[in-house]
């Protein structure tokens, strides 16, 4: 009997055939050899009152019990003006998937559910997304044509995405080279999706419609981490114009990889930017071990054509399984299925990705596709311990199987038998040709797994209900003089300013550097104190405690205002900040009393330095500088902060310490 612990050898040996490294271990030259290729579909929600085609307001969430309807839809395929069917809008057909919409009044309407015209395009959003588009470098274009946009999931109740293109053809500008920009398009949001279980999709309507950008990239990228820059890049350009919402879902990446003879997979709704190269190394591998399994397949099999799974229903009682998962699907009254797959020994084992293998390839379609609930199958090279639990030398007699063949126990509900079989065939037929062109969900974990098929050319069709909108030379240049300094300048300046490189990231993320750049311009302040001051100050404050919601950059702005015109050190600013945090409206001047601080002069700080050195000698009896001054600074630092700087008074009390040190220390007489 074959059992786990040759099909973990057989994954081991297969990650080694392809060369796969983990990501941290990878180099150039290892993407070079695969021929890794990526570009991204940036999504950001712009910061309007109002949604894009109705006059519902933007922006406000609702928890998923929170609803005051639901509507239940189903989707079906029609033929296209070509007579032909979409390949997505049939996988989806395929599912029999009931639709349930969660509507609450506050925040949805008919336009929503396509019972309502859209209204005219809302001109606030239509404004931000020029100035964007400005600022990425994109050619404008003469009229705004709305168009529709096959949305074949269930995600927009109207089974379409209105959208349009507004530039084309930009440029960004990365640290070491640039990035072609496709395009850049303004779109309505989708739904959010709360559950997918089954034959039963369900989602809110809250995010549906909201205003938002997709910034398009070439696949320029050829390395993971060149795609994260350009991810951040995107992101930080979008947000320098203060034009878009930021927080959890307002910003999505979709990561569009392929290796070299592979295909364009797209890796959807990708939230955290620090996942991309992991992500996206992940995939251009497992495309590798699939052109990898195309070619094993080719060299046994001839002709696909002749190539044909079997299968059989098993009987509970004769399968005699411990396997619990097994004895789970018997009391849910599920019909169980062996499948035998022809000359796939060693395949289903391969390794695809980090953890996972081909096996998990089908898993992942009988539960997208034919709506089984994982766990849903079980193979004899089951790289876990799922395949010990069922006898699969007795399946292989059942089967007739052949020594180099491969089989598969899966099972579900009755109605879904059907559907799965089909699914299974489809997927191990295409292994022999190609990498699946199609959509993949984001893991934490780096790995991926598949959602649907992606989506056909021709899914875009003009929308009959909006006229054109033409864009004249004076509104475009009237919108060209309110650009933010480009994300590469703002760089730049940092460097010059000497600002630390580790600040950058969250600089940029918080859009600070025009605040910087306002506080040393008015106030006097050095770029490089405030800067330090936002990026490593700031930062670890909002790290250690979440501020008040009412906090924003102007209490800095007004910090700093208020330490220039009572003429304090800055060093005062970091106790003051942890307090306004949390209570930012109460004034600087209380805070201050709050710390107990007093206005001293130079002279009053200096005062008691002589006395306290002298009792520092007799307690400790030392005469070491560096341990006096430091104890001598523990004991009036706190006088010392903000009405002079620390490192000035530290040499003042130094020199102190030096005129003080050259007596002898007095003794009384045994």
């Amino acid at each position: 009997m074959r059992n786990s612990f040759d099909a973990v050898h057989n994954h081991l040996e297969s990650g080694i055939a392809i060369g796969y490294v983990p990501l941290h271990q990878a180099t150039v030259d290892d993407w070079k050899r695969i021929g890794f290729m990526s570009g991204l579909e940036v999504h950001q929600q712009l910061n309007t009152r109002e949604k894009l085609f109705c006059r519902c307001p933007a922006g406000i969430y609702n928890q998923d019990e929170d609803y005051d309807g639901e509507l239940i839809r189903h989707m079906r395929p029609t033929l296209s003006e070509m007579g032909e069917y979409d390949g997505t809008a049939l996988m989806e057909f395929k599912t029999r998937k009931e639709i349930i919409y969660r509507l609450n009044n506050e925040n949805a309407c008919t336009y929503d559910i396509d019972d309502t015209p859209p209204f005219k395009i809302n001109r606030e959003a239509l404004d931000y997304a020029l100035e964007i588009s400005l600022l990425s470098n994109l050619n404008i274009v003469g009229e705004v044509h709305i168009t529709r946009k096959q949305y074949l999931d269930g995600s927009i109740p109207t089974g379409f995405q209105r959208t349009a293109i507004l530039g084309v053809e930009g440029e960004i500008q990365l640290s070491t080279k640039k990035i072609r920009l496709i395009q850049l398009s303004i779109e309505e949001d989708s739904c959010r999706e709360i559950s997918d279980i089954g034959h039963t999709r369900m989602y809110k309507t809250d995010r549906l419609g909201m205003p938002l950008i997709e910034t398009v990239t070439y696949p320029d990228c050829e390395t993971p981490f060149e795609l994260r820059e350009a991810a951040e890049y995107i992101r930080f350009l979008n947000r320098s114009t203060g034009r878009v919402r930021t927080g959890i879902g307002s910003g999505r990446e979709d990561v569009n990889v392929s290796c070299r003879g592979g295909d364009r997979v797209e890796i959807k709704g990708v939230s955290h930017n620090k996942w991309i190269p992991r992500l996206s190394h992940n995939e251009a591998f497992r495309q590798f071990a699939l052109l990898r399994i195309k070619d094993l397949l080719k060299e046994r099999i001839s002709d696909k054509r002749t190539w044909q799974i079997k299968s059989i229903p098993l009987v509970y009682e004769k399968l005699n399984s411990d396997y619990q998962i097994i004895n789970d699907a018997r009391k849910n009254g599920y019909r169980i299925m062996a499948v035998n797959l022809p000359a796939f020994q060693g395949i289903l084992s391969h390794f695809t990705q980090p953890g996972k293998c081909f096996s998990d390839e089908i898993s992942d379609r009988l539960k997208v596709i034919a709506c089984i609930e994982k766990p849903n199958m079980a193979s004899s090279e089951s790289i876990e311990n799922e395949g010990n639990h069922i006898d699969f030398d007795k399946i292989r007699k059942w089967l007739n199987s052949n020594d180099n063949d491969a089989q598969i126990v899966f099972w579900g509900p009755e109605a879904d038998i059907k559907t799965a079989l089909e699914t299974i065939q489809e997927r191990c037929l295409m292994a022999f040709d190609q990498v699946p062109r199609e959509t993949r969900k984001a893991l934490t974990n780096g790995t991926t797994i598949f959602e649907r098929v992606l989506p056909g050319a021709d899914r875009m069709y003009p929308d009959t209900d909006t006229a054109p909108i033409p864009l004249s030379e004076e509104y475009i240049s009237r919108l060209g003089q309110k650009l933010p300094v480009p994300v590469s300048t703002r760089i730049s300046q940092m460097k010059e300013w000497g600002i630390p490189s580790d600040t950058y990231h969250y600089l940029l993320k918080k859009n600070l550097v025009p605040l910087i750049e306002r506080i040393s311009d008015e106030f006097g302040f050095t770029h490089k104190v405030i800067g330090i001051f936002l990026g490593h100050t700031l930062k670890h404050l909002e790290g250690q405690k979440q501020p008040h919601k009412e906090f924003s950059p102007q209490k800095i702005y007004d910090l700093f205002n208020f330490i220039r015109s009572n003429r304090l050190d800055p060093a005062i600013a970091k106790p003051i900040l942890a307090i306004l945090m949390d209570y930012p409206k109460m004034d600087v001047a209380s805070i201050l009393t709050s710390l107990k601080f007093k206005k001293r002069t130079q002279e009053e700080l200096l005062a008691p330095v002589i006395f306290l050195i002298r009792k520092f000698r007799e307690i400790r009896k030392s005469d070491h500088p560096e341990v006096t001054l430091n104890w001598l600074m523990g004991q009036i630092r706190n006088q010392a902060l903000g009405n002079i700087p620390l490192n000035e008074f530290s040499q003042l009390i130094e020199v102190q310490i030096a005129k003080e040190i050259s007596e002898p220390l007095s003794t009384d007489p045994l």
